[in-house]
């Protein structure tokens, strides 16, 4: 009997193995590892609107593409960028972040909000609840008489438009300096009067809905304040559920999930780390949505991909000076420009004196010798008191240089600062070495390395497409 039990049990695994995999046979193995597909189609499907608008092209297309990047994130495994801590930390962080809508204290989120609401009730006293909006023009503490009048003149300006109909919310979100509200027509949430300072509250507890006060000067600065309702604060039962949203909004989800987790990991008594419980939570949140599985994933491959190309190839190809020397050398007709340029330096200067020493210093310097070179003749305080900026400008890029070298006519804004400007270089018709293209070089240059890693990875990993299962990718 027990030999037909076990037989019995084998039977059924065997089939809800096969049943499973004719549900989602392996597409591809790249590298030693199945592909099934999919999470093939999940990696092909989330860069259309609807799977009805691939193409049979396109997913032969996207079949190489795919081949490449499970090959990338091979070669990153292979060279253990996995076990990085700066890896570690910033998948970790994300796959917490995916799973907290899975854990959930909820005794601790409604002790917050339950605070929350006796701190509010303490506040309002016997005293309403108001919701106002407020136009604040913002005022330094121990600024001068002159700003503070300057305030006043542009806030009585703003009540003035008021009072000749023009719209609260919109002269809010035009000049309030309340950026956390002016979006919203300077609305604010439900507030009582402890929450707020003296000359705000007395200003604003005393208007009737619908009535705007004159403006107001307080510590923050000047504020003209429109009452829009108020109300004897509710009982706890009817006023939860506002609280609740507006500390969501503000983050108590995610600390009532941490809270779960550190609560999980003390009541295991000491058997369980936090990425052991992370990691149970992970399994219960899969079974309940198995798409996660693919979210999560792609996040972890992604991180991994860019750790590899940014140290095999783009971090390399943009130090390899020769390389790019000689890249430019071989595919010099590739960068042509329509129009001349002036490669060299902009400056700025507080006095005459130095704007002449900085030309005879940056005569025909390259851009890093001319940099350095003005650090080690120009005094420490002159320094601070000069721009320099090499580069490679077109018409239009600076307006020195406009002015200076290609004679546009208009003159440089004045600087009262650096009132005295210049420009040292050359005018070119065509670039003459690496510098003067050198962003369109390293990114063809990191292109062309890219091309020959692949290459490298295609025959050192092994692969094959099940060509009956990719014909039928997204008509199952």
């Amino acid at each position: 009997m027990k030999r037909l039990v076990i037989f019995v049990v084998a039977v059924v695994c065997c089939l809800t193995a096969w049943s499973q995999q004719e549900s989602d046979p392996v597409l591809m193995t790249v590298a030693g590892r199945d592909v099934t597909r999919s999470e093939f189609e999940y990696s092909l499907n989330k860069n259309y609107d609807s799977p009805s608008q691939v193409s049979e092209q396109d997913i032969k297309d996207y079949v190489d593409l795919f081949v490449n990047y499970r090959m990338k994130v091979q070669a990153a495994l292979d060279a253990r960028l996995d076990t990085l801590t700066s890896f570690q930390t910033e998948y970790r962080t994300y796959r917490d972040l995916q799973l907290k809508p899975f854990v959930y204290d909820s005794l601790y989120a409604d002790s917050v909000v339950h605070s929350v609401y006796e701190n509010l009730k303490e506040s309002v006293g016997d005293s309403d609840i108001v919701k106002v909006r407020h136009i604040m023009l913002y005022v330094p503490q121990n600024s001068n008489i002159e700003l503070v009048n300057a305030a006043k003149v542009r806030i009585d300006s703003i009540y003035d438009a008021l009072q000749a109909g023009a719209d609260f919310a919109e002269l809010a979100k035009q000049h309030s300096d309340d950026k956390g509200t002016s979006a919203q027509g300077g609305e604010l949430p439900w507030i009582g009067p402890a929450q707020v300072i003296s000359e705000f509250r007395d200003a604003a507890w005393s208007l009737r809905p619908g009535q705007t006060s004159k403006p107001v000067l307080t510590a923050a600065g000047y504020h003209i304040i429109n009452m829009l309702e108020r109300k004897p604060l509710e009982p706890y039962e009817e006023k939860r559920a506002e609280i609740q949203e507006i500390l969501d909004k503000r983050g108590l989800k995610e600390d009532a999930a941490e809270h779960m987790v550190e609560r999980m990991v003390r009541e295991s008594g000491g058997t369980m780390s936090r990425e052991d419980v992370l990691l149970q939570i992970q399994a219960k949140a899969l079974a309940q949505q198995p798409e996660l599985k693919y979210l999560i994933a792609e996040y972890y491959d992604g991180l991994l991909l860019y750790e590899a190309s940014n140290r095999m190839v783009w971090e390399e190809a943009a130090n390899d000076e020769a390389g790019l020397t000689e890249w430019f050398k071989t595919h010099k007709s590739d960068y042509q420009w329509k129009e001349p340029h002036f490669r060299g330096y902009s400056y700025r200067a507080k006095s005459k004196a130095t704007a002449k020493q900085i030309a005879r210093i940056l005569k025909k310097c390259t851009a890093v010798e001319g940099l350095k070179k003005l650090e080690q003749a120009l005094p420490a305080d002159t320094v601070k008191a000069v721009r320099v900026h090499f580069g490679v400008y077109k018409k239009g890029d600076n307006a020195v240089v406009d002015y200076l070298k290609f004679k546009t006519g208009k003159q440089p804004k004045p600087n009262k600062v650096l009132p005295f400007y210049g420009a040292e270089g050359k005018m070119l018709k065509q670039p003459k070495d690496v510098i003067d293209v050198k962003a369109q070089v390293v990114s063809d240059y990191q292109s062309h390395r890219e091309a020959e890693w692949i290459a490298g990875l295609r025959k050192k990993y092994p692969y094959s497409v099940n060509e009956s299962v990719l014909s039928t990718v997204n008509k199952h």
